[in-house]
């Protein structure tokens, strides 16, 4: 109350008042060290964010169970009428090293996570089998190989296909370096990550 909100009450007053609009939902790994709305300097309002483990966005699945990332996904393509979606992964992911080498960072046997991380287990394997890669050049690979994952798994919607077909939605890809605090930014079309110039 004495610092944030003191500084934008009138923000948070008027978002009150008409409700949210924002234009961007960005798809983000629920690591403390990766805030969406740090990376991108963002006050209230401005972007709808879904954080689960390692930044995934599952395949299209509508077969009645509980899916939390899809249905913020839905909400924010029908009802928020986003115009972007921002997957983004980062760098010393937990969850990508658990899916990595499971020996070193065993992934819980039990309801959730293991469940979870197992969208990655062919990406992993095959990433993993590459003995030219250092385990650190393996670990920045399965995170962006991954949010390309994400962005073919978000293709499947139908919500976000058709939009996107008719250009009323764009998806972007980009990893932020915690170590740096660089953000680097996926080309549409080649798939390879780079720093913008500043």
């Amino acid at each position: 109350m004495a610092g944030r909100y003191r500084d934008e009450r009138e923000r948070y007053g008027e978002l009150a008042d008409t409700g949210q609009k924002p234009e961007i939902l960005v798809i983000a790994c629920c690591d403390s060290r990766a805030a969406p709305e740090t990376v991108f300097n963002c006050g209230p309002g401005e972007l709808f964010v879904v954080r689960n483990v390692a930044n995934l966005v599952p395949p299209y699945a509508p077969d009645g169970s509980f899916h939390s990332t899809s249905a913020a996904l839905e909400f924010a393509v029908q009802a928020l009428r986003v115009k972007h979606i921002v997957v983004m992964g980062h760098g010393r992911c937990g969850g990508i090293q658990a899916a990595l080498d499971p020996a070193e960072k065993p992934l819980s046997p039990g309801d959730f996570i293991g469940k979870w991380m197992s969208m990655l287990t062919p990406l992993a394997s095959q990433i993993q089998a590459s003995t030219a890669l250092t385990k650190s050049e393996r670990q920045t690979a399965l995170e962006r190989v991954s949010v390309r994952n994400s962005i073919e798994n978000l293709m499947t919607f139908p919500c976000v296909s058709i939009l996107e077909g008719r250009g009323k939605v764009q998806l972007h890809g980009a990893w932020f370096d915690i170590s740096t605090g660089e953000l680097w930014v996926m080309d549409k079309q080649t798939g390879d990550f780079s720093r913008p110039a500043i």
